[in-house]
């Protein structure tokens, strides 16, 4: 069997061994359920509130009655986006971006077919949003605001700080949420000072080396919103459902490891920077989405014109290569990116757009192994193409 070379670490990423090994308990002898009143279920209880307490500490230092765990980050959204309609019946406005993960998306779509009115406002070709615009879309009847910290795709970095503030300076009631799914562990995310006009936060633990299964849904106290979830006295009544002892246990773990990793940004950062170099001297006709916006310093999306990212996923795969055409939630799909089309990427270029994210454990050797291997998988591609003149190693005369 080849060797694996993940770099499709903004869909998911593996668990940190030490993340493994401090869950495994409460998999095996320490499976009692934390809401039971019998001593034996008393350490999973603790080992509950120790991680929220961790993770609200990881978080900035924001209370730890304001940590609530859920499954994933697409839950968070849901609950923070329905929970905040369901406590306000009197404002029906939302903004959000047209570059917003689907479970935002979507979710705005469904909140506009029972009633409330959405403005998705659009980036410009580097994937960034107009201040200017932000401004003028607030409205006296604004209920929410959800807009993404980092997007999953290019990695583009929104400037949250900016919009919580004047969202609140427009006006206090309006509720700020944000999809911090891609920030957390590659960030500061420091929800009282930098980020305090945030109201609530989402994000998913499988995107920093904790399993999947595990979320968390920030929410500032006082912050009006309906449990997304009933039937159940856990988290303080704010979500039904028996925690999740040994993910939170695990995440609180990575969450910890992360804190600590921060000086690995750098070295990340310049492990993607060497590979982009690399790729754009190497093969001609090849743009990087997002290249002139703040990004992700483990995230890289280049577009080959004239070719399909299908075609390069599978010639990746057969190197053990392991990267994405956009978002693991619509990379099944053969439309191309919403994302990308919010950016106005030219249809040469839309469908041949490839995502490498990295990690901390992401190697040198394994950054070589693609720039060695991707030029030739794309001249090889682009020979096939209708629209490549071979001879010269250019587009045809009458390409589009």
């Amino acid at each position: 069997m080849k060797e694996t070379i993940y770099l499709d670490n903004n869909a998911t990423t593996s668990v940190a061994p030490e993340a493994f090994e401090a869950m495994t308990p409460f998999l095996t002898d320490q499976y009692f359920n934390p809401s039971s009143m019998y001593e034996q279920a008393e350490g999973p209880a603790h080992a509950v509130e120790a991680a929220r307490a961790s993770i609200a500490a990881f978080l900035g230092g924001v209370a730890e009655s304001e940590v609530v765990f859920t499954s994933c980050a697409s839950e968070s959204n849901n609950a923070a986006i329905f929970g905040a309609i369901r406590a306000n019946s009197s404002r029906r406005h939302i903004i959000t971006t047209a570059v917003e993960h689907p479970s935002v998306l979507e979710v705005c779509q469904e909140a506009a077919r029972e009633g409330c009115e959405v403005t998705i406002l659009g980036v410009d070709e580097h994937g960034q949003l107009d201040t200017t615009e932000f401004i003028q879309a607030l409205r006296p009847d604004t209920l929410l605001v959800t807009i993404m910290h980092a997007n999953n795709e290019t990695g583009v970095i929104f400037p949250i700080e900016e919009l919580s503030r004047l969202t609140k300076e427009t006006d206090p009631a309006i509720v700020f949420h944000t999809d911090a799914t891609q920030s957390l562990g590659k960030l500061d995310v420091d929800l009282t000072a930098g980020l305090e006009h945030v109201d609530m936060l989402s994000f998913s633990g499988h995107k920093l080396h904790a399993p999947k299964g595990v979320g968390v849904l920030y929410m500032r106290k006082g912050v009006p919103c309906r449990p997304f979830l009933c039937g159940g006295h856990q988290e303080r009544g704010r979500r039904a459902g028996t925690e999740n002892v040994s993910h939170i246990v695990a995440l609180a773990k990575a969450c910890e490891l992360a804190a600590a990793a921060q000086s690995d940004e750098q070295q990340v950062r310049a492990l993607r920077d060497r590979l982009q170099a690399a790729l754009s001297a190497r093969i001609p006709h090849i743009q990087v989405n997002g290249e002139g916006a703040p990004r992700l310093p483990n995230t890289l999306n280049v577009a080959c014109h004239y070719i399909e990212g299908e075609g390069i996923l599978y010639q990746l795969c057969e190197y053990g290569i392991c990267a994405s055409s956009g978002s693991a939630c619509t990379s099944g799909s053969l439309d191309p990116s919403h994302v990308l089309k919010a950016m106005h990427v030219p249809f040469t270029a839309m469908h041949g757009s490839v995502r490498f994210s990295l990690s901390r454990y992401t190697t040198d050797a394994e950054v070589d192994s693609v720039i060695e291997v991707f030029p030739g998988i794309v001249s090889s591609l682009r020979r096939m193409s209708p629209y490549w003149d071979n001879a010269n190693n250019r587009p045809r005369p009458d390409a589009p």
